[in-house]
This record gives structure tokens, sequence and C-alpha cells, in this order.
């Protein structure tokens, strides 16, 4: 099974690349299941359920969310009737939609999609998300009930995502950071068989200060005060992410990190 998953998409551009490009790639790499971070797609603060329909029917297979996932009032109906879009599991309990969901591909093979978000530097206190990943990989065995498992950690601290990488190591298929936007070098497979990356990176313009336009960024760096809202910024889009392709025992036989299009295109399609 090869898995591509790309980091958060944001703003317009990000959303014009997946629905132009995804099927493309998809073909030519021989995807059978593409996961994508939305949580940043609509105007660059969560995802409106018109945005997640026109991405499902571009081709993306699932849809994870993020600390902005609700930003979106409709998102808040939506998650709970597509079952497809997957919010984090450590989000308040009363939150509609599901943190994990068991999806079948066109094969048979089923995948199972976990999100979680980080505790460390984020403003909202989330609970445990260690936790609640042992609460929920309890019922699935890989090459059992699921053949592959996923988990997106959407979280500021990379320490926070390197310690629930080894923590699951061998439990999961791979692991991928989202939330920071700026894709680390880290790619490999775990001592026990799971692919990781700290930060897949986002799906956006890289000419930026991650995915916003730079001059009101810059300006609240340099003066401390702020004179407008952010917007992202609407240059070409890189996508960004990494592929795995994982075995028959739902381990990763092989991960490489993946880009196209934009200022990143170096290890993905020419």
């Amino acid at each position: 099974m090869r898995i591509l998953f790309l980091g958060d998409i944001v703003g317009r551009t990000g959303r014009e690349a997946i629905s132009n490009n995804i099927e493309k790639v998809r073909n030519r790499l021989k995807i059978d299941f593409i996961i994508v971070n939305a949580e940043n797609a609509t105007s660059g603060a969560g995802l409106s359920a018109n945005h997640a329909v026109e991405l499902l029917k571009a081709g993306v297979n699932c849809i994870t969310l993020g600390d902005h996932a609700f930003d979106q009032q409709e998102m808040v109906n939506f998650a709970e009737k597509e079952i497809r879009v997957v919010r984090p599991l450590n989000y308040a309990k009363s939150a509609p939609g599901r943190g994990a969901r068991l999806l079948e591909l066109h094969n048979g093979k089923k995948i199972l999609v976990v999100q979680v978000l980080g505790q460390v530097f984020m403003k909202r206190p989330f609970s445990d998300p260690f936790e609640a990943l042992e609460s929920e990989l309890k019922k699935y065995n890989l090459n059992g009930n699921v053949d592959a498992i996923f988990v997106d950690i959407h979280a500021e601290a990379t320490s926070e995502k390197n310690a629930l990488g080894q923590h699951f190591d061998g439990r999961v298929s791979m692991i991928a950071g989202t939330h920071t936007h700026v894709p680390t070098s880290d790619t490999r497979i775990l001592p026990k068989g799971t692919a990781y990356q700290t930060d897949a990176g986002m799906c956006g313009d890289y000419q930026s200060v991650i995915g916003m336009d730079k001059s009101e960024p810059i300006r609240r760096f340099r003066t401390g005060m702020s004179l407008e809202r952010f917007k992202p910024a609407c240059g070409e889009a890189t996508l960004s992410g990494l592929i795995v392709d994982v075995g028959s025992d739902g381990l990763a036989e092989k991960v490489i990190p993946f880009s196209y299009k934009g200022l990143l295109n170096q290890h993905g399609m020419d």
C-alpha cells in the first residue's frame, strides 16, 4: 500500500494546487490513498464545508484538521456527517465528528487515520495525546483488523512530536507532524518500523511567512503591533509531504519526502 500525506493546506493557492494536481500525482506515483491536513485551507483559518467537498471531489481520500478545526462554523455539522474528515482525537469530548476513522481502500484494505493535538506551546489546554492514542490503538492490530495506521500529530514542539513517534514506533505505519508549516529533513523509518517525519510542511506559497502574506507578520515582529489580519499568500503553492510504502505487516518498507511545484520541488515529480 502506498500512502501520500500532504501537510497543512493554506488558503486558496494551496486548495487550487491540490485540485489541479492531485490526480496527476496519484497516477504517476501509483498512490493508493491520499491524506491531507486542511485546517488552514479556508482563508488561512479552518476549513469550510464547501472547500472540504472541493478537496474530496478532487481526489483526496481523507482530511485531517487541527486546533482550528471548528473556526468555520459549518464544519461543526459537516464533521459529524462526513466520515472522511478527522478532527483531533483529544479535542473536547463534546466536539462533533471523530478523532479516528477506519476507511476502506478500493482493494478492500483498511486504513485507520488518527489525529492528535500536542500540548506544549499550544494556546488551549488539550488533553494528553499519548493517553488518547493509547486508548484508540487498543481497538486495532496491524496485519489483523487493520492494514495500515496513520497518525497526524498536530503540534508546535518538535520534541513532543519526536517523543510520540518514538513511543508508538512499531505500533503504527506512519506518524507525520503538522502545524508548523515548515518541512523537516528527518524523514526516516524508526527502529521498529514506523515511518516518521517531524513536520510534513505545508501546501501553500513558500514565498511567505508560513503561508501568510509576509507584510503583516514582518510588521508585527518588528513593531509588536498589528495593523490588519493575516491573509494567505497567493503565489504558486508547493505540495509538501511524504510518501510511505506499507508492507503486508502494516509497517513501513520505504519513506521519501515529497514536494511538487513551487519553490520546494526537489524530491517529487519533475
